[in-house]
């Protein structure tokens, strides 16, 4: 008899072991096609590949009237493993959500899967925080400027391996020492500028032209990007300010549910108003952010953030 034509591509092939075994009642020749985007054919060669590999593989008696194959009484656990890039994309995640439960759960999805790869879990640990790095703390959940894939490569590249980029930026070209990205309402690279020193400053990642990622490296010291975008509220550092905020009762369902920053403390007040404090610079952005919730929201301290906002009022109505 002669053997039947198989799918050689293995990582197809592994995908696709992984892709059954997760389904409790199996996949489909339909389900094969559509998840690799291939002919119906090409997907019954994969899934006779398979069944060589894995004799456990067997059709699973459903109610509907497909076939449906999956691995009977059989685990493929131990060929399973997340990569430092994957558990990253799921932190992330857990960072930019503003929902207190759906960020417990995350978090403990992680550690889950740290157990589950207990093996390599300090070469995942020290690789996930390389990657965390390179993406930032999720300053605000809004529409973004478009970045290119090849401007996020690079610079993902250039921060996980300490590698300096050159790029026009406001019509001038620059030397950059890559230190992270912020994300907000747009996107923000951290970095210092080669000649400007040790300082480290804020861009507008959507603003450079021309960015090459050069072979020179840059020692960057014991930066912390997660510290570093502690200190502010949005992404503009400056004197940090200790803040206190008072919402009126009919915002307080609201605003105690929202994820201000990292410092945050609320309290509720006896006549029924919220009392929100943390620290952080960034006045300007401070000021916009208390603007959106309208009078309901007002600041109490410090004063100086409270004349600046008059200020800003003040300016706003002379322009109209």
């Amino acid at each position: 008899m002669e053997d039947k034509p198989r799918y050689s591509r293995v990582s197809d092939i592994l995908d696709l072991a992984i892709f059954m075994s997760s389904k409790l009642n199996g996949v489909t020749i339909k389900d094969i096609q559509e998840r690799y985007n291939v002919s119906r054919r090409t997907a019954e060669r994969m899934r006779d590949s398979l069944t060589c590999i894995f004799p456990q593989v067997d059709e699973i008696e459903t109610d509907d009237t497909q076939k449906h194959w999956g691995f009977i009484n059989y685990s493929i656990s131990q060929f399973v493993t997340f990569s430092p890039k994957e558990l990253a994309n799921i932190e992330q995640l857990m960072r930019r959500t503003t929902n207190k439960e759906m960020k417990e759960e995350l978090g403990k999805t992680v550690e889950k899967i740290k157990a589950f790869n207990r093996k390599q879990v300090t070469n995942l640990e020290n690789n996930i925080e390389l990657y965390m790095q390179t993406e930032g703390y999720a300053v605000r959940q809004m529409p973004q400027y478009k970045i290119s894939l090849n401007t996020l490569e690079i610079i993902r590249d250039a921060v996980q391996h300490s590698k300096v980029v050159t790029g026009i930026y406001h019509d001038k070209k620059r030397t950059i020492e890559p230190l992270g990205m912020i994300y907000g309402t747009k996107i923000y690279l951290v970095a210092r500028e080669k000649a400007k020193g040790k300082e480290i400053y804020t861009y507008l990642l959507h603003k450079f032209q021309d960015l090459k990622l050069t072979d020179k490296t840059f020692d960057r010291g014991d930066f912390d990007l997660q510290a570093y975008t502690n200190l502010s509220f949005g992404v503009y550092h400056g004197e940090i300010l200790d803040v206190k905020l008072s919402f009126a009762p009919e915002l307080v369902d609201e605003a105690s549910k929202f994820n201000f920053h990292p410092t945050q403390k609320g309290k509720l007040e006896k006549d029924g108003s919220y009392t929100l404090t943390f620290k952080a610079s960034g006045s300007k952005e401070i000021i916009w952010h208390v603007f959106k919730w309208g009078a309901g929201c007002k600041i109490v301290a410090p004063k100086s953030l409270k004349d600046e906002y008059k200020k800003y009022l003040q300016d706003c109505l002379k322009k109209h």
